[in-house]
C-alpha cells in the first residue's frame, strides 16, 4: 500500500471522526430542552449557536469551516427543503413584495452599510462595499428554521422565506462583482452589471426548471417510492453543481427545482404516500443539516478578532438595522401602494427585526481572496454582525411576536387544528361503533356506554371549536381554505392516477382552481 493511499485513508478517518463529534454534540444539544425545561425558551437553532460559542470560548474547534463546505454540502438541502414546502399559490400572491424586497432591498443594504462604514469608521470603500454585500442577504437557513420553530403565521413566514430564498442570488452577484472591482478585474458599468445579473439568475431558473420538470414527468412513468425520494436528493445537489459550473446562481437553481417538484412534480408523479414520505425525509435532512450548521457558526467565532474590530462591528450593526428598516417599511409601503399587498405594520416590524444573517453571509466573507489586506476585518465584522442577529434579534423575535399579538392567533390556529383533528377522529370512532356487530363476549351495555362517552367528547370538542371561531373570526376563513386545498389535492391525485394508468396522455388543468378563482372575483 502506497504512502499516498495511507494518507488518504487517514484523512478520511479523521474527517469521519470530526463529523461524528459534531453530530454527537448537536444531537446532545437537541435533548437539552427535554431534560431542562428552561432551555425550551430558546429556539433549538439558537441554542446550538450558544453551545458553539461556549466551545469557541474554550478554544475547542470541532472542524475547520470552509465556504465550500457550507455552500456545496449544507446549503442545497436546506434550500430545497424550504422550497419544497413553499406553496406556489401563497408565494404567487406576494410575488411583488418579495421581488421588491429581494432586489431593491439588497441595493439599499449594500449602499447604506458601505456609506456608514466609510463615513463613520473611515474604512476603505472596498472593505465597506464587501461587508455590505456579505450582509445584504437575509439567510434562508436561519430565518426558515427560526420562524418554523416559533410557529409564525403562514403568510408572514412566506414573505420572509420568499425574500430570503430569492435575494441570495442578487447578493452573490453583487459580492462577486465587488470582489472583482477590488482586485481590479472588473469595471463599474451599470449595463455590464445588469447583464451579468440577468445571466446568473436566468441560468439558475433555466437549469432549475429543466431538472424540475424533467424529474416531474419522469416520476409519472413508475411508482418506486425509494427511487423517487432519491431523485429529489440528487436533483438538489445536481442542480446546484450544474448551475454553478455554467456560471449561474446555484441557489436560484435549487429553489426553482424545489418549487417545481413540490408544487407540480409531487402532484402529477407521486402517490400521496410517496409524497408524504419525501416530505418527512426532507424534514429529517433539514433538521440534520441545521443541527450541524448552527453549531459550527458559533464554533468558528474568533473572539480576539471581534475585540480588535469592535467599533467597526457596532457601526455595521447600526447600519444593518437602519437600512433594513428603510427597506422593509419603505418598500412595504411601495408594495402596498402598487400591488395592494396589505402588509400590516406589525408584519413589517417582524420582517425588519427578523432579518437574521447566518451561514450565507459567513460563506461569502470566507470567500474574500487572501490577497486583499482587509480580509481579516471583513470576516471579523461579518461574524460579529451574524452573532448579533442570531443571538440578540433571534432570541427576542419571539417576545416581539407576542407583544404584537401575532403568536396569539397562531396558538389559537394550532388549538383549532388539533380540535378539528380530534373531532374527525372521534366521529369515525362513533361511526364504527354504530356499524359494528355486537360481539358475543362483550356486553351490549358496554357498547352503549362507549357510544355515550365518545358522543360526550365530540360535543365538548364542538363547543370548543365554536368558542374559538367566535373569538378568532379568521378561523372560519382558515377552515374554508383548508377544505379548498383538500379538494384541489383530491382532484390532482385523481388526474395523476389516470396518467399513471395510461388513460391520460397529458396533465389536465385543475377545474376547481378556476371555479374557486371565479367565486373569489364575484365575491369581491
Amino acid at each position: 500500500m502506497t504512502t499516498e493511499t495511507l494518507l488518504g485513508e487517514a484523512a478520511i478517518e479523521e474527517n469521519l471522526k470530526q463529523f461524528l463529534l459534531v453530530l454527537s454534540v448537536s444531537l446532545s444539544v437537541a435533548t437539552l430542552p427535554q431534560i431542562f425545561s428552561w432551555f425550551r425558551l430558546i429556539p433549538y437553532t439558537l441554542l446550538l449557536v450558544i453551545v458553539g460559542l461556549g466551545l469557541a470560548f474554550l478554544d475547542v474547534r470541532l472542524v475547520n469551516l470552509s465556504p465550500q463546505l457550507i455552500l456545496t454540502i449544507f446549503l442545497p438541502p436546506l434550500l430545497f427543503e424550504a422550497a419544497w414546502n413553499l406553496e406556489w399559490s401563497k408565494l404567487k400572491r406576494d410575488l411583488v413584495p418579495i421581488s421588491i424586497y429581494a432586489v431593491l432591498g439588497v441595493v439599499i443594504s449594500v449602499t447604506g452599510v458601505a456609506f456608514a462604514i466609510a463615513q463613520l469608521v473611515g474604512g476603505s470603500l472596498a472593505t465597506a462595499l464587501l461587508v455590505g454585500a456579505c450582509l445584504s442577504a437575509t439567510d434562508p437557513v436561519s430565518v426558515v428554521a427560526l420562524f418554523r420553530e416559533l410557529g409564525v403565521e403562514k403568510r408572514l413566514a412566506v414573505l420572509m422565506e420568499g425574500e430570503s430564498l430569492f435575494n441570495d442570488g442578487i447578493a452573490v452577484v453583487a459580492f462577486s462583482f465587488l470582489v472583482g472591482l477590488s482586485l481590479g478585474t472588473a469595471e463599474f458599468e451599470i449595463q455590464t452589471l445588469i447583464a451579468r445579473f440577468l445571466a446568473v439568475v436566468g441560468i439558475g431558473i433555466g437549469v432549475g426548471s429543466l431538472i424540475g420538470f424533467g424529474i416531474s414527468y419522469l416520476t409519472q412513468r413508475f411508482n418506486l417510492p425509494l427511487v423517487e425520494q432519491s431523485l429529489t436528493l440528487v436533483s438538489a445537489y445536481g442542480t446546484y453543481i450544474i448551475t454553478e459550473d455554467l456560471g449561474g446562481s446555484g441557489v436560484i437553481g435549487v429553489v426553482t427545482t424545489g418549487l417545481i417538484l413540490g408544487n407540480f412534480g409531487s402532484l402529477i408523479g407521486m402517490q400521496p404516500s410517496t409524497r408524504l414520505a419525501v416530505t418527512q425525509f426532507w424534514d429529517f435532512l433539514a433538521f440534520f443539516v441545521n443541527s450541524i450548521v448552527f453549531l459550527l457558526i458559533g464554533d468558528q467565532i474568533r473572539f480576539a478578532d471581534l475585540e480588535a474590530n469592535l467599533g467597526l462591528i457596532v457601526v455595521t450593526i447600526g447600519a444593518i438595522l437602519l437600512t433594513r428598516a428603510i427597506a422593509i417599511y419603505g418598500l412595504g409601503a411601495l408594495s402596498n401602494l402598487l400591488a395592494k399587498s396589505e402588509i400590516s405594520l406589525p408584519d413589517q416590524t417582524v420582517l425588519w427585526w427578523g432579518g437574521l444573517r447566518g451561514s450565507v453571509s459567513i460563506a461569502l466573507a470566507l470567500s474574500v481572496p487572501v490577497i486583499l489586506q482587509e480580509r481579516t476585518e471583513i470576516i471579523a465584522t461579518v461574524f460579529g454582525v451574524v452573532l448579533f442577529t442570531l443571538l440578540v434579534q433571534g432570541l427576542t423575535t419571539k417576545s416581539l411576536l407576542e407583544k404584537l399579538g401575532l403568536l396569539d392567533a397562531q396558538s389559537a390556529i394550532q388549538e383549532y387544528n388539533d380540535a378539528i383533528a380530534r373531532w374527525v377522529a372521534l366521529n369515525r370512532v362513533q361511526k364504527y361503533l354504530n356499524q359494528a356487530d355486537t360481539r358475543p363476549e362483550i356486553d351490549p351495555e358496554f357498547y352503549r356506554y362507549q357510544e355515550a362517552l365518545v358522543k360526550g367528547q365530540i360535543d365538548s370538542l364542538q363547543e370548543n371549536i365554536n368558542k374559538l371561531r367566535n373569538e378568532y373570526p379568521q378561523l372560519r376563513e382558515l377552515g374554508v381554505e383548508q377544505l379548498k386545498e383538500e379538494l384541489l389535492a383530491i382532484e390532482a391525485d385523481t388526474y395523476a392516477e389516470f396518467m399513471r394508468s395510461g388513460q391520460l396522455s397529458s396533465k389536465l388543468s385543475p377545474v376547481l382552481q378556476e371555479v374557486f378563482k371565479t367565486m373569489e372575483e364575484n365575491t369581491v
